[in-house]
């Protein structure tokens, strides 16, 4: 399932296609650092628990659910841009006014609000990615995708840099600049907005394939509306039925072992938030199939359709969602393990963590491109995956150790403009090693496994079929939030990474068995 050829052959066309993915990565990945890592940050530092920080993730829900809207940017292009380029300009100024008003609301004072506005920012953030990995798809020919998918993990770590480490340090009130969070947020929506006018400007432009143009298994537009808007119903009945019935049926199933007087927000009601969680997700998912099905959505069907026509993709889909599950269950908490757990300072982690650790990522992402062009794209899996869970070990040590068992070093006081540190910070050994082991390894398992994405993706239905798969790709770092914040209060930090790494076997199972028929994708056989 390759990508045509682009129309522009000549060196300076792929140089323009390589900037292209590079700032579209960036793009991608400001606000899904704003909903995540650094909002993390933003709830420790204003004093919320590890569990409620671990249900916040839960605003990560829509990057689940895309696929569900993708269809209709597969479907519609926005006038006067072109293929793609409308709906990735409309989006990323959406997102600018998005975060703009969540600035403004206070997490301690009006929690419920703010999640609701995180949800919001998540949704549009999420329908950027759909359009953005689509137009990335479409972009490039087979031969760049291993460099196009390091180059795009550059630029969404660069963009984790920029709003989670250079914002840590902003935000640090002894060695930082002592900014605030509303701040920070204002200032990342006018990079937003920045961005979206680069995308008018100066993306590449795409062809419209042929295969798209009227293709007559899609009935009229107007179906797919109505189609998507039953979707929509459906979802939404199956969370009013897990919010009415969803706590008292996980109540009654796990009473045997916690008996009926559960105290609210214990440990024991936590469990059973994330039992009723799951069974949600259980009931609204089917609910969503059908309410498609009912209503004719023939674009998102016909999408789903041609994706499981494929040999092996159901397979497929199980290997993506336990490939970076890992990555996905550590990072969940890595920042209030940091700040909390181990009681480093905002600085010193937004220095190591956020800082030196997501460039170590960027290097990461560069090299594991430069040893795929070399090794074939299974092999590359393997062994990046085999280095993702190996990296859990330096937290585990870190976890049981404890901070000043290894020579630190100190990071002198700088002034950039953009960010500066007020005094020498000095960087704790065990701290550096954990987050370098475990960043150049995220880097290379993410630059792989988005190639193996890219590879699974037929261009007729390339936003739609890029949305589900990596909507079951963020399986893991959405839903497993609550069970991590559970489970790093009821077994202790030294073990949460055990589980952290043995969560990480499964994949590695899972690739030996469907060893042919990935490397059977491979553009370069």
């Amino acid at each position: 399932m390759t990508a045509p050829e682009p129309t522009g052959a000549s060196p300076l066309a792929a140089l323009h296609r390589a900037f292209a993915v590079l700032v579209l990565g960036f793009a991608s990945g400001l606000p899904l650092a704003l909903t995540g890592l650094a909002m993390q940050a933003w709830l420790t530092m204003d004093g919320l628990d590890f569990a409620a920080i671990g249900f916040l993730t839960l605003i990560g829900i829509p990057y689940t659910f895309k696929f569900l809207w993708a269809p209709l940017m597969d479907r519609v292009d926005l006038p006067l841009l072109g293929r793609r380029r409308g709906w990735i300009v409309f989006t990323q100024a959406l997102l600018a006014l998005a975060l703009f008003v969540l600035a403004d609301i206070s997490p301690k004072v009006a929690l419920p609000l703010f999640a609701a506005l995180g949800v919001g920012v998540a949704f549009v953030s999420a329908s950027q990615d759909i359009v953005v990995d689509a137009y990335r798809v479409d972009l490039l020919p087979a031969r760049e995708r291993g460099i196009g998918a390091s180059l795009a993990v550059m630029g969404y770590r660069l963009a984790m840099i920029l709003s989670g480490g250079v914002a840590l340090i902003w935000t640090d009130s002894v060695d930082g600049i002592g900014m605030t969070w509303p701040a920070v947020y204002r200032l990342m929506a006018a990079i937003m907005a920045g961005l979206a006018v680069f995308s008018a400007l100066a993306l590449p432009r795409l062809a419209q394939p042929p295969a798209r143009v009227r293709d007559a298994s899609r009935g009229p537009i107007r179906q797919d509306l109505v189609g998507f808007l039953a979707v929509l119903v459906a979802v939404g009945v199956g969370v009013w039925l897990t919010q009415r019935f969803g706590g008292a049926i996980a109540g009654w199933l796990l009473s045997p072992w916690f008996g009926d007087a559960v105290a609210k927000g214990s440990l024991q009601a936590k469990w059973i938030d994330l039992l009723a969680l799951l069974l949600g997700l259980a009931v609204t998912l089917p609910l969503a199939g059908f309410a498609a099905r009912r209503a004719r959505f023939e674009t998102l069907l016909s999408g789903l359709e041609s994706y499981f026509s494929q040999p092996r993709a159901w397979s497929f889909l199980g290997f993506i969602v336990f490939y970076k599950l890992t990555d996905a269950f550590q990072l969940s908490l890595l920042t209030p393990f940091l700040l909390k757990g181990m009681a480093f300072g905002p600085a010193e982690v937004g220095v190591v963590n956020k800082l030196i650790g997501l460039l170590l990522t960027v290097f990461g992402a560069l090299l594991g491109g430069l040893i795929m062009l070399r090794l074939r794209l299974v092999w590359s899996l393997l062994l990046f995956g085999l280095l993702q869970m190996s990296s859990s070990l330096a937290f585990w040590w870190l976890a049981v150790h404890g901070k000043g068992q290894l020579p630190g070093l100190t990071i002198p006081a700088f002034d950039f403009g953009f960010v500066k540190l007020v005094h020498p910070t000095l960087v704790d050994g065990g701290l550096l090693m954990a987050v370098a082991s475990e960043n150049l390894a995220s880097g290379m398992g993410t630059a792989a496994f988005l190639a193996f994405l890219m590879s699974l993706t037929n261009q007729r239905f390339s936003a739609t079929q890029f949305a589900l798969l990596s909507a079951f790709q963020s399986v893991g770092r959405v839903w497993i939030g609550p069970l991590a914040g559970v489970l790093a209060e009821a077994i202790g930090w030294p073990a949460f990474f055990l589980v952290a790494i043995a969560m990480g076997v499964p994949s590695l199972v899972w690739l030996k068995a469907l060893w042919k028929p990935i490397d059977a994708l491979d553009a370069r056989r």
